[in-house]
């Protein structure tokens, strides 16, 4: 068995993942480096990382002289440069579905929000007020959810909508036809998906193909009625068209998890607006998710450790290209 390994973890995370490895990892947390940077710049002591949101570019994996595995803690990787780590031989693997589920209940409670004004009702109460007729909502059965990507979370969300009610169709160009469930309309583009729901919830991927994806055509197809969830990537949204649609009262309104530049600020125009409801990127954080994501990662460290790859490497083609 090799020696102790030296393992960096985020400033938050769950002890479960950590101390089901202490058998054989030393580990140490962000937070006790006076800064981020500061743990970075000491990146070459460490065997492995568990990463949440911090940036690994490739140059803190071109100092990584020691590091073997980066384990995220989530799934979305477009905060580690994989082709770095690749060329250096190092493991990236995640956690996918671990937090699937906390992350489909959020898209729907952002668009039960949005539907039934919780924002303005809750501020209105608070005031004082008691005008229930200013407040009237709309009902989620009956209407058709567009799933934007059908992954894990999105198969979650499409559960979790039939179950009320709703129809659920999707758009997936990556997607086989035999893995799309009888209950789930698949449609063949983009501007279709918004065309025909009545609400659409992204769960693709942040890549240069999804960058901006959603933007004045989808957001003019989903209609004066209609409401947009994100609790994927910011980027995959277009902002300014976004806000531009709500202006101009072509689209009805959103729930947004997530945001092109993160946090967005008090003086964002989407701030100031009764028609968005705002969340801090937490649809995946739930007490449950945490400790699966914390042990998953964990987990993957152990597998890399004992000399193996852990399932959900997602540079196993060019780790095996390496080698030959």
């Amino acid at each position: 068995m090799s020696p102790a390994w030296e393992v960096l973890l985020p400033a938050h995370i769950d002890s479960a993942g950590p101390e089901s490895i202490s058998d054989f990892a030393r580990c140490t947390g962000m937070d006790e480096y006076d800064s981020v940077d500061d743990a970075l710049a000491d990146i070459g002591r460490y065997d492995a990382v568990i990463v949440r949101v911090t940036d690994l570019d490739a140059g803190v994996i071109d100092r990584a002289d020691r590091l073997k595995v980066v384990a995220k803690h989530g799934a979305g990787l477009d905060n580690v440069d994989v082709g770095a780590a690749s060329r250096r031989g190092i493991v990236v693997c995640n956690t996918p579905g671990a937090n699937a589920r906390s992350v489909a209940e959020h898209a729907l409670a952002l668009l039960f929000g949005v539907r039934r004004h919780l924002r303005t009702a809750d501020r209105h109460v608070r005031s004082g007020g008691w005008d229930r007729s200013a407040f009237a909502g709309r009902e989620l059965t009956g209407d058709t959810l567009g799933l934007f990507g059908f992954g894990a979370i999105a198969r979650e969300t499409a559960d979790l909508a039939q179950g009320m009610g709703q129809a659920v169709c999707t758009y997936d160009p990556y997607l086989a036809d035999a893995d799309v469930p009888a209950r789930v309309d698949r449609v063949t583009d983009l501007p279709a998906l918004f065309q025909r729901a009545d609400a659409v919830s992204i769960h693709a991927p942040l890549t240069p193909e999804t960058r901006g994806a959603v933007s004045t055509d989808e957001l003019t197809a989903l209609g004066s009625d209609g409401v947009l969830v994100n609790t994927a990537r910011g980027p995959i949204v277009d902002e300014a068209a976004l806000l531009a649609a709500l202006d101009a009262g072509r689209t009805g309104g959103a729930g947004l998890d997530t945001f092109a530049e993160e946090p967005p600020g008090e003086d964002h125009p989407f701030a100031a607006r009764d028609d968005v409801l705002l969340t801090p990127h937490v649809g995946g954080v739930t007490a449950e998710a945490l400790e699966r994501m914390s042990r998953r990662a964990a987990a993957n460290v152990r597998t890399v450790y004992e000399g193996a790859l852990p399932d959900s490497t997602v540079n196993r083609a060019a780790l095996e290209e390496g080698e030959r």
